[in-house]
């Protein structure tokens, strides 16, 4: 691609990648188009074995004239992965497999009949879906953070221009001055979506007001929470645009340098950040003097090494200068003294990635959605017990009803619902009776969870609530930097009175001591990883108290989770005598005398595999 050096030759660039990219989706320039998706749950599921498929039989085939493949980003509905999506009909083809590649090829490229076995079915009509979007789980969705992701190839810097690339970065070197960048973004009533929700506008404002020689911005890719994988995925589908939010905030408030901050466990995140980034600087989108204006660029590259804490800015900076992953007291506030004494701001994927949205629409066109106090969309990644496991862009103010039941699809099996842990391990689990709680920020937390990064655990009736706070207290331990004595011993401590509780072995007055323990850790961790990690446990104790007694007083767990709790008991009257538990079991710990006397666990040398239990044909054998 030729140096675009120039507003007159970005306008040039746009305008050709645009009908490029038109022309290929609508089919105008003579070609159909397949794009697999590139996700890295697709990937794991052999998407690239899929994409490799079909073009050895595109070529075997002869139609490398008439047909083009790529890889696209995350198409989001992942528990329906990996897909295949074939335009200009588009037609979405699911759950496909390699094996799969030769029907697709033969019956839909050459004979252009659709494969109906590849579609997806509706679970209530049971209709057969050929459109991407009339399927329930993207009818209530809206792109904003998401733009272009299962849309544009991610590695190529074309495809970024022919849908909408670059426009924002465009009007506001030619047309803003960074105040009135900083105004838009104010007006548009942007938060930060890494999970603090603080005023993004606010925060440029900041470190604008402050005099230095250099100024830097940072992007948090440091997406630790369990389950989550929404920063991952928007870099993986469209790079370029958080790239350009970067340089539009850099712009706004005078840093001339960016660094993003990812994870090394995402290998196919950073590899194409590496390459979008070394796209732009060989085309002079990234360097000094950006389009022939003033405003010069550089962006950088960081990988983490997986320390949860590092999503807390002051101790992600600390691992950016090379020093170990510990926050640091504030004030000072990044802004004011950040990366190395430097104003710094810090933004997450998410919030850098609706910046050029925002821009390009205008703030008032980005307010309309939302609520009064949370504007615009929030991406979540919806897991767990959820029948539509996957990636969801809604507008804020949605319902959690409609984001468990109409986009998720309700719990599989027909089993009960009974919480969501939001805000992953800072969060807390909402119950059926905050099901119409609308999605936002303070709505969140006056419910006792929050918004966090986005990630979204659906739990069912089998789910027991101690067992889960016991996990999230297991994984902040875990993660604690251990710079401050609240988190490093406090939940230290927490951890072993859970323990207590889902082994029998606690007290009514061990319930007391963990709630008065988790409000002084609240109250004097020193970062938010401190200062949260006990609402799981405060809130599962206020919506599940039952549940907490039952283990204390009754030394019982309800959900039969909790294996130091629970035993597997024969039933002598369905008991077959056949021997069958007893060979299985891996402890010899059953006995009985085969076609005479029914078989009995030995409760004493039980260690609660469950082999007895998935290897009896006469359902024998029970949980209690």
């Amino acid at each position: 691609m030729e140096r675009i050096d120039s507003v007159k030759k970005l306008d040039e660039s746009i305008k050709t990648c645009t009908e490029q990219f038109e022309a290929k989706i609508k089919g105008a320039n003579g070609k159909r188009a397949v794009v697999v998706c590139g996700g890295t749950g697709c990937i794991a599921n052999s998407s690239e074995d899929i994409q490799k498929a079909l073009e050895e039989e595109i070529k075997a085939h002869g139609l490398q004239d008439k047909v083009t493949v790529n890889h696209v980003g995350c198409f989001g509905f992942c528990s329906q992965g990996p897909f295949v999506k074939i335009f200009p009909e588009d037609t979405l083809y699911r759950a496909v497999k390699v094996s799969d590649v030769k029907q697709i090829v033969e019956e839909d490229l050459i004979g252009g009949k659709v494969c109906e076995n590849l579609l997806y079915i509706d679970p209530v009509t049971h209709e057969k879906v050929v459109r991407q979007d009339d399927i329930n789980f993207y009818k209530k969705q809206v792109r904003v953070a998401l733009h272009g992701c299962s849309l544009i190839n991610p590695d190529l810097l074309e495809e970024s221009l022919g849908y909408d690339g670059f426009k924002a970065l465009k009007k506001v070197l030619t047309e803003m001055t960074p105040q009135q960048v900083i105004d838009e973004i104010l007006a548009s009533g942007l938060r930060g979506r890494g999970g603090a929700g603080f005023p993004t506008g606010r925060k440029w404002q900041f470190a604008a007001n402050v005099q230095a020689d250099q100024k830097y911005i940072v992007c948090n890719g440091d997406e630790g929470d369990p389950g989550a994988f929404m920063d991952r995925s928007i870099l993986e589908g469209n790079p370029f645009e958080v790239i350009e939010g970067m340089m539009i905030a850099g712009y706004a408030f005078g840093a001339s340098k960016g660094y993003f901050y990812v994870r090394a466990e995402y290998p196919v995140a950073v590899e194409r950040l590496q390459r979008a980034i070394e796209d732009m600087e060989q085309v002079g989108l990234l360097g000094d003097h950006i389009l022939g204006t003033d405003f010069s660029f550089h962006a950088y590259l960081r990988l983490g090494a997986g320390a949860f804490v590092c999503g807390e800015e002051t101790a992600l900076l600390n691992s950016i200068e090379g020093k170990r992953g510990m926050p640091r007291p504030r004030p000072p506030f990044p802004a004011i003294k950040g990366l190395w004494g430097k104003p710094t701001c810090v933004n997450n994927v998410e919030t850098l990635a609706t910046v050029p949205y925002i821009i390009r629409v205008g703030a008032a066109e980005f307010a309309k959605m939302g609520t009064e106090k949370s504007k615009g969309t929030k991406v979540f990644a919806l897991g767990g017990k959820i029948n539509n496991v996957g990636l969801v862009e809604v507008p804020m103010g949605t319902t959690l009803r409609t984001l468990i039941f109409d986009i998720g699809g309700g719990i599989p099996g027909g089993k009960k619902f009974k919480a969501i842990q939001t805000g992953g391990p800072s969060g807390g689990c909402l119950t059926e009776k905050d099901l119409d709680t609308p999605i936002d920020y303070d709505s969140l937390v006056a419910k006792g969870s929050m918004m966090g990064s986005g990630g979204a655990i659906v739990m069912d009736e089998d789910n027991c609530m101690v067992d889960v706070a016991h996990f999230y207290m297991d994984f902040i331990c875990n993660e604690s930097c251990g710079k401050c004595s609240h988190c490093r011993i406090g939940t230290k401590r927490l951890f072993e009175m859970l323990t207590k509780v889902t082994n029998g072995t606690a007290t009514t007055k061990t319930l007391d001591d963990m709630k008065y323990l988790a409000t002084v850790i609240k109250n004097g961790a020193l970062c938010a990883l401190g200062q949260t990690a006990a609402n799981p446990i405060l809130s599962t104790m206020v919506n599940f108290p039952e549940e907490y007694e039952a283990h204390v007083v009754d030394k019982k767990c309800p959900a039969h989770v909790c294996k130091k709790l629970m035993r597997y008991v024969i039933d002598p009257n369905l008991c077959k005598k056949c021997s069958l538990c007893a060979r299985n079991c891996p402890v010899s710990c059953i006995h009985g005398v085969v076609g005479k006397e029914p078989y009995v666990i030995d409760q004493s040398k039980c260690i609660k595999c469950g082999s007895c239990l998935a290897g009896c044909r006469f359902h024998a054998i029970i949980k209690e």
